[in-house]
């Protein structure tokens, strides 16, 4: 009460009447309080700059194998040209060696699920890095058709599995709030690699026919040193090392990925318990088949979805842009070889650049969102391509055939591009995860080889200007499937997510909130 007093005799701070040395007693007890608040908040923001940097780190690293899928897609475009003239191929096989990579592929997807689910995800990475860089040395030194071909064979396999496994290492081991994001680092990585492909044909497009191919895929060995490196680096995926029951290996990489120590205890707790029915039948891989073959109304309705957006995402003729762009352009009106590969240099950087405005905008925005925006308007840019190689050629037809091409690569790369590995990747639940994304890659990789092997032959059918209004109207269905099947997964974990697609209202037209999912586990 005497304390009280003081205050409110109006004596100052309430210290005043106190001796001097018992004021400046209680002045540095306050001072030392707020120093060691100071001092813990600034542990705590270091502690979370750390796991933000070396998640990124991760997933850089992850994301490097990507480079070499987009490297021999933009490289080819440009060095066919010059494998046609050195080598003497006709169309058909032009045809079969730009599109066989998508087809043969499909071996490394296949294998690339059980691989992971066996060796882990990390080390299924490696072997791809080594299987394609095994590859593109055999195509370099090709001294004809069949030897290109063959190493071709091998580059396409390491890709399937680069293509199936990196999106899955990368979604189990990001954080809730950033995993969308971080899950199209493989997409961005393709478009740098397309675009380093597109600059490379640029560069070497002035030497002799013999020697410019051979150099342009020779520059495509050089991420494996990259690769080599990132082994040392990265951990395993934690979700992979509780399925394995290597439970304390699994917490430490999730202290290392997730800065709340309570919300890595949450988080392994519903690690393990989805893990738990992927541990309890020993006969786990034909049960994994059996679910995917015979599924139940939820697993039916994210294979719908899964499967259908990594269709949709290439039937609608991204691939054939991107490998045959100089053809396009040709038919448009230009005539001159480095004035073509000049325009595709456009082309890529386009895509590019706007990769990287989804990676900005998918964890804002949402999924669905960036889907309409690029479904529309890849659908608007083909249709307009479309009329345009139609009805003219040469003087306002190439300008307007650059900016169609631009703008089809620019709203895929902000859509379905990067949004559609993230969905087959986010949506399966741990025990089907890694089958059922290297069945989506399957379909995607499939649907790829069907469009560049038959692009060529098909055009000199109906036209280029006809092709591109076929990839119209199928990009037109495309907006449809997003209306109807495709649910918001953003902010979500990937239990949450399971749970969503037990709910046929969630999954038709994908609007439901956070607190709607939370019920369902309560109800669980």
């Amino acid at each position: 009460m005497g304390f009280v007093g003081l205050q409110e005799n109006g004596n100052g701070d309430g210290f005043s009447n106190l001796p001097l040395g018992t004021k400046n007693k209680y002045m540095r007890m306050d001072a030392e309080l707020t120093e060691n608040e100071d001092a813990s908040h600034h542990r705590q923001q270091a502690g979370t700059n750390n796991t933000k940097r070396y998640v990124f780190a991760c997933v850089v690293f992850a994301s490097l194998n990507s480079v070499l899928l987009g490297y021999d897609v933009g490289v080819m475009s440009g060095a066919i040209i010059f494998i046609q003239e050195d080598l003497k191929i006709t169309e058909v096989q032009e045809e079969v060696l730009v599109g066989c990579l998508s087809i043969i592929s499909l071996l490394g997807s296949l294998a690339g699920g059980r691989t992971s689910d066996a060796i882990g995800r990390k080390w299924t990475m490696a072997f791809a890095a080594i299987i394609f860089q095994a590859g593109a040395v055999i195509m370099t030194l090709a001294p004809s058709f069949l030897v290109l071909m063959i190493g071709r064979l091998l580059a396409g396999i390491g890709i399937g599995f680069g293509v199936m496994i990196a999106p899955v290492y990368i979604a189990e081991i990001s954080p809730t709030i950033a995993r969308g994001s971080f899950t199209s680092f493989p997409e961005i990585f393709i478009n740098f690699g397309i675009l380093l492909g597109y600059i490379s044909n640029y560069a070497f497009s002035g030497l002799s026919p013999h020697i410019s191919w051979r150099i342009m895929l020779a520059v495509g060995i050089l991420p494996s040193v990259f690769i080599g490196f990132a082994l040392f680096i990265i951990p395993e995926s934690p979700r992979w090392l509780a399925v394995q029951n290597r439970i304390e290996e699994a917490r430490l990489v999730l202290l290392k990925t997730i800065e709340n120590e309570g919300e890595v205890e949450q988080r392994l707790q519903e690690i393990l318990e989805a893990a738990g029915t992927a541990n309890a039948d020993k006969s786990e891989e034909k049960a994994v088949w059996r679910e995917l073959l015979s599924p139940s109304p939820a697993v039916r309705r994210m294979m719908i979805t899964g499967f259908g957006v990594q269709f949709f995402q290439q039937i609608t003729g991204i691939d054939a842009t991107v490998y045959y762009s100089p053809t396009i352009l040709k038919e448009a009106g230009i005539e001159d070889k480095t004035k073509l590969l000049a325009a595709t240099v456009a082309v890529g950087f386009t895509k590019t650049l706007f990769i990287l405005v989804a990676i900005v905008l998918i964890d804002k925005v949402g999924r669905k969102p960036l889907l309409y925006v690029s479904t529309i308007g890849m659908t608007m840019c083909l249709f307009g391509l479309s009329i345009t190689l139609s009805l003219t050629k040469g003087g306002v037809a190439i300008p307007l055939s650059i900016l169609a091409v631009c703008g089809n690569v620019a709203f895929f790369s902000v859509g379905i591009g990067p949004v559609c590995w993230v969905l087959t990747s986010e949506i399966f639940p741990l025990k089907l995860r890694a089958q059922a994304s290297a069945l989506g890659a399957v379909g995607n990789r499939v649907s790829s080889g069907v469009v560049a092997m038959s692009f060529l032959s098909i055009s000199r059918a109906i036209t280029v200007g006809g092709t591109f209004f076929v990839f119209f109207l199928i990009s037109a269905l495309s907006v449809v499937f997003v209306y109807i099947f495709v649910p918001e997964t953003k902010g979500k974990s990937l239990e949450q997510i399971e749970l969503l697609f037990q709910n046929v209202g969630g999954w038709q037209g994908g609007e439901v909130e956070l607190g709607d999912v939370e019920h369902l586990v309560q109800k669980q």
